[in-house]
């Protein structure tokens, strides 16, 4: 059967084996389900987390980006790390095991990320959340919801090597990166920009025996690779500019961040499609061989580089957003916007992945360069029990080019899973949660920005 086929099966209806039953019910675990797996299980409710592959981490590890994005940004004119919570923990966790690298900056000091090395987070994850007792069920792929009379979530429908089951729960959070549990909950969505395009997502990969100081003196500033680009661009394919080479903890070791992979009519591939998802997995890791030729041959202490890693999957930037109670646009993070229900912060600049480029826009205040991120943009339309935390949150496209990164995530995740479970403890409404939601992210460490 191919793509063009009109052929289909029908299934017949049968009865699924209840795999379990909890308090909440975690999709996605990458950093917004981490943080909210976790929370929501020390705030007292009975927690399952749902995950696609074997181990936690999502794009940061499944997706090879090996660095956290988002935690650090200026604060009167001062870069200090201002996304706090559950990830303290969890960056404690992974450098208690060697794998955390220093702070790198980057775009001449206008963004800081921390590299780490994917063992280390995949087990400091697995750590992380079996201290706060979450159970996990790996190898489960989402596939359906049922919701009840009136409405609300009553049960995810997964895959696993078991077989099919349902899981129920009394609250939900979709942390999985592509909305697939809000989607089939009947959640209205949109994707990419409106305009039939994306976020263009990219292969990641790291090589080895690398000469680091030959190589920290030809490429150790941000752009100086894409000087050297473009004096070969005539000898190679290269799929964008911008390119991000850098050197991990081990600098014998470094991660490269430059492919795009394009569907067959230009377009970003859209990774809610099997065979663009297929198709484009295939032209990343061609991507990849071509860009480790070019490496070898042209850039001082890559002479001996070796292929150690490529990404599990595509690293997806955007897919599917929910309509929410409030959409953070992208005047939101130029602005710097404050909003009253704030769960914390954001404090990315907008990375555009457009079309054989990376664009920048960054906050217009240089001296705070954050924005707060409002509890409305995790409501999801038309589900009570539901809770959006991550990339797949209620956000503009612009607004997602920001606020996609890990640092982001975290904080929608925290404030996702601590809201879950007290709405399981007290079985009120949503409307009259913000002020002790507040009040429990304080105790537990988060930078709210209030009076910022």
């Amino acid at each position: 059967m191919n793509a063009s086929s009109p052929a289909a099966i029908v299934e017949s209806q049968r009865q699924l084996p209840l795999l379990a039953e909890v308090d909440v019910l975690v999709v996605g675990g990458g950093p917004a389900g981490i943080a909210a797996a976790t929370c929501a299980a020390r705030h007292g409710a009975r927690t399952l987390l749902v995950e696609r592959y074997g181990f936690l981490g999502g794009m940061g590890t499944a997706g090879g980006v090996t660095n956290f994005a988002g935690l650090y940004g200026k604060r009167g004119g001062d870069t200090v790390q201002l996304v706090h919570g559950v990830v303290d923990e969890l960056l404690e966790r992974i450098d208690h095991l060697g794998g955390l690298n220093a702070p790198q900056d980057g775009l001449q000091g206008r963004i800081r990320v921390r590299s780490y090395d994917i063992p280390a987070y995949k087990c400091a994850a697995d750590q992380l959340l079996l201290s706060a007792r979450v159970q996990l069920l790996f190898h489960a792929w989402l596939s359906g919801a049922a919701r009840d009379a009136a409405g609300r979530l009553d049960a995810a429908i997964v895959e696993t090597k078991s077989g099919r089951g349902a899981i129920r729960a009394r609250w939900f959070v979709d942390a999985s990166g592509d909305a697939d549990l809000a989607r089939h909950a009947g959640v209205p969505y949109e994707v990419g920009d409106g305009h039939g395009d994306a976020l263009y997502p990219s292969t990641m990969f790291r090589v080895g025996g690398v000469d680091a100081e030959r190589a920290l003196a030809a490429v150790g500033s941000f752009g100086a690779i894409d000087t050297l680009m473009r004096a070969a661009a005539d000898r190679y394919r290269f799929p964008r500019e911008g390119a991000v080479v850098r050197p991990q903890r081990n600098r014998s070791e470094w991660r490269i961040n430059v492919t795009q992979v394009a569907n067959a009519q230009g377009r970003a591939v859209d990774a809610t499609d099997a065979w663009q998802l297929s198709a484009g997995e295939v032209e990343g890791r061609r991507q990849v061989i071509e860009y480790l030729r070019f490496l070898r041959a042209e850039v001082p202490g890559f002479e001996r580089a070796e292929l150690i890693d490529v990404g599990t999957q595509l690293g997806v930037r955007e897919t599917r957003r929910v309509r929410g109670a409030y959409q953070l646009s992208g005047e939101d993070v130029l602005g710097g916007a404050r909003f009253h229900d704030s769960i914390g912060l954001n404090a990315w600049p907008i990375e555009r992945h457009t079309a054989g480029r990376v664009e920048w826009s960054f906050a217009r205040d240089e001296r705070n360069t954050f924005n707060q991120l409002p509890w409305r943009m995790l409501l999801p339309q038309g589900v009570d029990n539901l809770l959006v935390a991550g990339r797949c949150a209620s956000m503009e496209h612009e607004g997602q080019s920001a606020a996609r990164a890990s640092g982001a995530c975290f904080v929608m995740g925290q404030a996702a899973g601590t809201a879950a479970a007290m709405m399981v403890a007290r079985d009120g409404a949503l409307d009259t949660i913000v002020a002790p939601l507040q009040q429990a992210l304080s105790r537990d460490g988060v930078d709210l920005g209030v009076g910022a």
